[in-house]
């Protein structure tokens, strides 16, 4: 493909006409005839190996300052958005070929973005899913390491849906991938925003910064969808310029949910909007999925998919992986494994399940290491206010020592009187748990959720999926008992 095809005179160059034969950030990935981006990293600065990627047979290189390379050296003021938009030129705009819906926020956007595509799908249109668990083309599943995947592999992916008939792409927005350019130029015909609650300041600043980066998304939509039960839902839909609705559990609202009855086995409400009601069924418990199922349902009416037909996709959709999912155990208590990985997150899956819990609402938790300690005491306040008994122990450690970051949890319950134990080792906790648990308990394993791993010191990752340490550990018991 020609450099000046590719750069759509988004960046001045001498050798337009240069024939370029791949695109990359990546320097192990340069080959003869390559376009080298640039980047600056957190620990690498494409910049300083810009000559070497020259030497290796890149027909050229982008970057932010002059570095003496001559016409092959290709200037622009971010790197990171001009090979978002290359990215896309180089798969020819399959972002523009379909029609791209986006939901952005601290939670709920996996659940979602996963009934968005059920309905869709349901309703017999095509659809890929971009995703934290994974990613997905119609009913081919694809693995993720990134809830954004990184700008190349996202217009990659969006190039295969189009390719496999795909109508639809209903995409996760994480703030690292519209801060970071990752989503290139793509433009969405609907955008949700869920909530705001602290997570990632490790990444971002301050929540100020963090609600900023969020924000951005709402500049490339058409039709945004707020969560107004959500102080920075309610600022966004203030401060918006698109054509703006509101969805609500609590208040009227563009789209609102009445008469609201939640059981374990699942919820039901009346969906109120524009003068009409729907009574919607769905399987997912909890007041936390009546908010996204109504987000979800916002969506696919203005999309203009029947009522009719959403609402009986709705009913069937079997809910998300990781996210309040029951682990069977055959005994007289309950295990749920959920992501919940921030104080919000937490507190909206134990209000959930105490209203159907029997006697204790057991809450097993841990946080990562190298990531934002100041959610940590903020965590273990949350569990402490809605938990008859905590477990505290381990989530992903990376090279942090757990005990260190067991001890800043730790801090969060002074004040609190919630019995606690500390088994550091998760596996143990989780064995733990299920020894001491009573009838009518229930044990939320909470912070690992679709995770089927556990990362360790050097960045070592095991087999870890809660779902099989649980039947393995109640093997074990029974074994013993």
């Amino acid at each position: 493909m020609k450099l000046k095809d590719l750069l759509e005179n988004k960046a001045e160059t001498e050798i337009g006409d240069t024939e370029i034969t791949s695109v990359t950030d990546d320097t192990r990935k340069v080959t003869e005839g390559s376009l080298f981006f640039c980047v600056r990293g957190r620990s690498f600065d494409g910049h300083t190996a810009a000559a070497e990627m020259l030497e290796k047979g890149a027909a050229a290189i982008v970057c932010e300052r002059d570095l003496g390379l001559g016409k092959r050296q290709i200037l622009t003021d971010d790197v990171r958005r001009l090979y978002g938009d290359v990215c896309a030129a180089w798969f020819g705009h399959p972002e523009k070929k379909l029609k791209m819906i986006g939901v952005t926020g601290t939670n709920g956007k996996t659940t979602i973005t996963t009934v968005i595509k059920h309905i869709l799908m349901s309703c017999g249109h095509k659809t890929g899913l971009v995703g934290t668990i994974r990613n997905e083309i119609g009913s081919e599943i694809i693995h993720t390491d990134n809830t954004t995947p990184m700008a190349f592999d996202l217009m990659e992916l969006l190039d295969k849906m189009v390719k496999a008939g795909c109508e639809y792409a209903v995409m996760e927005v994480s703030s690292f991938g519209l801060v970071q350019h990752r989503i290139g130029c793509c433009h969405f015909d609907a955008a949700v925003f869920t909530n705001l609650t602290q997570d990632h300041l490790d990444y971002h600043k301050d929540m100020e910064d963090y609600y900023q980066a969020k924000k951005m998304l709402f500049d490339i939509c058409d039709t945004a969808v707020c969560c107004i039960d959500d102080d920075y839902g309610k600022r966004l839909f203030g401060e918006i310029a698109c054509r703006r609705l509101s969805y609500s559990v609590r208040e009227n609202a563009s789209f609102y949910a009445d008469g609201i009855k939640i059981k374990a086995s699942g919820s039901s409400f009346w969906l109120c909007t524009g003068g009409k009601s729907y009574f919607v069924k769905t399987r997912l418990p909890g007041l936390f999925n009546v908010s996204n199922m109504t987000a979800a349902i916002a969506v696919c009416l203005e999309a203009g998919i029947p009522a009719e037909k959403i609402l009986r996709a709705a009913e069937c959709c079997p809910g998300v992986k990781g996210r309040c999912e029951v682990i069977p155990t055959g005994k007289d208590y309950t295990v749920i494994c959920d992501y919940a990985h921030t104080p919000d997150a937490i507190v909206n899956i134990l209000k959930s399940v105490r209203e159907y819990t029997d006697n204790r609402l057991i809450c097993l938790f841990g946080c990562g290491g190298n990531r934002d300690a100041a959610k940590r005491p903020k965590m273990a306040a949350a569990a402490a206010e809605y938990a008859d008994r905590l477990i505290v122990t381990s989530d992903n450690p990376r090279n942090e020592d757990p005990e260190a970051v067991i001890k800043d949890i730790l801090a969060g319950l002074d004040g609190y009187d919630t019995p606690y134990d500390v088994v550091t080792d998760r596996r143990e906790a989780i064995r733990f748990a299920l020894k001491t648990a009573e009838k009518g308990d229930v044990i939320v394993l909470a912070g690992k959720g679709h995770e089927d791993y556990q990362i360790l010191a050097g960045n070592r990752h095991i087999s870890f999926d809660e779902r099989i340490i649980v039947a393995e550990e109640l093997a074990t018991i029974n074994d013993n008992e």
